[in-house]
């Protein structure tokens, strides 16, 4: 009798500690040293590229800046910082990535909102810097913090205010997951750098990289973040949300991108070919198109931001 019960306990525990192990792992923020803004999790290509990023984020986290907060809608208090250029400028709302900080993923994307005049939000993603919560969704949830931030944004600046959002990697995915959503009219357009298109499309993928069984493990990934993190990574898909997006779309990639592949925007691109304007960088990696080729970077996202943000 005692065999008989405490073998299907010992397997329920071992079960239940294998699920939270598995949220830990994939959803559970912070870990170890992300929220530096000097920790690179994916190497440079080279020395000189990555002093490029040191001198970048330097710069940026040398500019004043004001500290901003909004509440999401499940009750989590989200951190920002604005950066102002000039009265009645557009605003950028820029969106870092996975375990990754506003100045270290957009040390390059923030001084081209700059110098195309703009003023800038940075925001901290939900499970990030000073914004609260434990969970990242992988864009499930931050796409309403993308549009809580851009109401904010509305109530603060006025009906007047013309919006770009632009996002790298997991804030990629997130902004063009937001496109789905009712954003303001404010919102002109959406830059995308290196977006994946769903949760268990990265997952998975990232999974096969490092030599798991992604698919056999994935309904374990649901059931993990189900438990632990109360959402359902299969609740949302950036390919599928851009369908419905009513503004242009900017999406970038590097072409030796060997963490997001690259055929993931390919995919989002032909959603909507109307929408979308797709363009990828031979030689760069994951999230570094702007050190690759800075001067074409920076001409597409400026000619971009000239074309929605016309009156």
């Amino acid at each position: 009798m005692k065999k008989s019960f405490f073998l299907p306990a010992a397997l329920g525990v071992g079960a239940t500690v294998a699920l939270h192990r598995l949220y830990r792992y994939i959803y559970y923020s912070p870990v170890g040293r992300q929220g530096d803004d000097y920790f690179f999790a994916l190497p440079h290509r080279s020395e000189g590229e990555r002093a490029r990023s040191v001198s970048l984020i330097d710069r940026l986290n040398a500019r004043p800046y004001e500290r901003v907060f909004v509440t999401s809608f499940d009750g989590l208090r989200l951190a920002g910082r604005y950066f102002h250029s000039r009265d009645g400028a557009p605003l950028a709302i820029l969106c870092h990535g996975y375990r990754g900080t506003p100045s270290r993923d957009f040390c390059g994307g923030a001084d081209v909102c700059f110098q195309a005049g703009c003023n800038v939000l940075l925001i901290e993603q939900r499970a990030h810097g000073a914004s609260e919560g434990h969970t990242i969704s992988f864009g499930v949830n931050e796409r309403y913090d993308v549009v809580r931030w851009a109401n904010y944004a509305v109530e603060r600046f006025g009906s007047g205010v013309r919006i770009v959002l632009a996002g790298i990697s997991m804030g990629a995915t997130a902004v063009l997951m937001a496109t789905a959503l009712p954003l303001p009219e404010n919102v002109r357009g959406v830059i995308a750098d290196c977006p994946f298109t769903s949760p268990r499309a990265i997952i998975c993928e990232v999974g096969r990289q490092r030599g798991f069984p992604a698919e056999a493990v994935w309904p374990f990934a649901v059931l993990s973040a189900r438990l632990y993190g109360g959402f359902n990574p299969n609740g949302a898909d950036a390919a599928e949300a851009v369908k419905r997006a009513r503004v242009p779309i900017l999406l970038i990639h590097g072409e030796d991108d060997d963490f997001v592949p690259c055929a993931m925007s390919r995919q989002i691109a032909d959603a909507n070919p109307a929408r979308i304007e797709y363009h990828t960088f031979p030689g760069a990696g994951h999230g570094v198109s702007y050190l690759a080729d800075t001067p074409r970077y920076t001409e597409l996202v400026k000619s971009f931001f000239e074309r929605v943000l016309r009156e």
